[in-house]
């Protein structure tokens, strides 16, 4: 097939640190031209793939501070892929409903993943009015706040070879990975680690509108000595960072959407001790890649239990559901089922 991936421009794909979305949509592509699609990816000039790069913009956003309308390039990416439209069997979009006006009055097939939270109530009349736009969610629960067209659930994947036990590893803390803000409670899993009596380390980003918050809430609590703030990490850092942990915390205040975080812990082997929110009771399988809890208590008890799960047996349920070969598959089904719903042959086919 002929495949037309559109990214978010504030990030390269993948992205050089934090950046979720971009993130996925770069395991995407390339799992896809992989199993043998003709894909174009429109993002970034700084994006590197092995898929026919679209440059619509030379750099990621947030490393353009020239760019003060982070709108205009954006207006420049849907116009370039309009024009393009009729080259590929199907758009897909990770632009949220920046889509739908236009590409709704056209009859190449697209959809949607939408990635970020859905429980804001200026989202719901957007979807009102384009009833007929098709969208894919990344977990039942982000689904819950709007009514929408929802084609399916479909699960972020990573490669199956990104991330895997580090050699010699020896699990002696807790980890906290990804972004700090009041959402994700790094706060709670400082005092969880406190209260357990095991060490935490935290390595994660501090974007500028959280600086404040995080100077004012989080610095205090890093004089405790069992706490060790080391900041963002790249992809490379991530193995051994998180193999060496005996667990990873995410104690989220929030309906998280998926948590990519998630399925990177388990691809190294290490157990998740997240909290009942948003998707972790449909990523993490209770007792067997770690434990869903309510609260801090229920977290410090699960602790203590760690020594009954097994470090290969998660790896091996990552293997099972959440590598992105597996993603890719699952979309390419939807991406068939748009042509021929649309009444539409394939501009080309893949053999095998």
């Amino acid at each position: 097939m002929r495949i037309a991936q559109i990214a978010p421009l504030y990030e390269a794909v993948p992205p050089k640190f934090y950046g979720g979305t971009e993130r996925v949509v770069s395991y995407l592509t390339e799992a896809l031209v992989a199993q043998g699609h003709d894909v174009t990816l429109f993002a970034s000039g700084d994006s590197v793939t092995s898929a026919t790069l679209e440059a619509v913009w030379p750099r990621a956003l947030r490393l353009d501070p020239s760019v003060r309308d982070a709108l205009a390039p954006h207006a420049l990416l849907t116009e370039t892929v309009r024009q393009r439209a009729s080259e590929f069997d199907v758009l897909h979009f990770h632009l949220d409903y920046m889509p739908f006006g236009v590409f709704g009055q056209m009859d190449v097939p697209f959809v949607t993943t939408l990635h970020g939270r859905l429980d804001l109530p200026e989202l719901q009349p957007v979807f009102d009015i384009f009833p007929q736009a098709e969208v894919v969610s990344i977990s039942d629960a982000q689904r819950a706040p709007l009514r929408a067209k929802w084609r399916d659930t479909v699960y972020h994947g990573l490669p199956e070879d990104l991330l895997r036990p580090h050699p010699g590893a020896k699990p002696e803390y807790l980890a906290f990975l990804g972004r700090i803000c009041p959402e994700k409670r790094v706060d709670t899993a400082i005092k969880i680690a406190k209260q357990s009596g095991l060490p935490l380390k935290i390595a994660a980003k501090v974007d500028k509108v959280d600086q404040e918050y995080y100077d004012r809430e989080i610095v205090p609590l890093l004089n405790d000595a069992n706490v060790e703030f080391i900041g963002e990490i790249t992809e490379a850092q991530k193995a051994e960072f998180l193999s060496n942990a005996k667990a990873l915390l995410l104690p989220i205040d929030w309906p998280e959407p998926f948590g990519l975080v998630m399925i990177e812990a388990m691809a190294c082997g290490t157990p998740v001790i997240a909290f009942n929110r948003g998707s972790v009771p449909e990523v993490v399988d209770h007792g067997l890649t770690g434990f869903v809890v309510e609260d801090v208590y229920g977290a410090v008890a699960a602790l203590s239990r760690l020594g009954d799960l097994s470090r290969d047996a998660v790896r091996a349920q990552f293997e099972k559901r959440f590598t992105a070969d597996k993603m890719a598959s699952r979309y390419v089904e939807n991406y068939q089922a748009l042509l021929k719903a649309a009444g539409r042959p394939a501009l080309r086919q893949v053999n095998g």
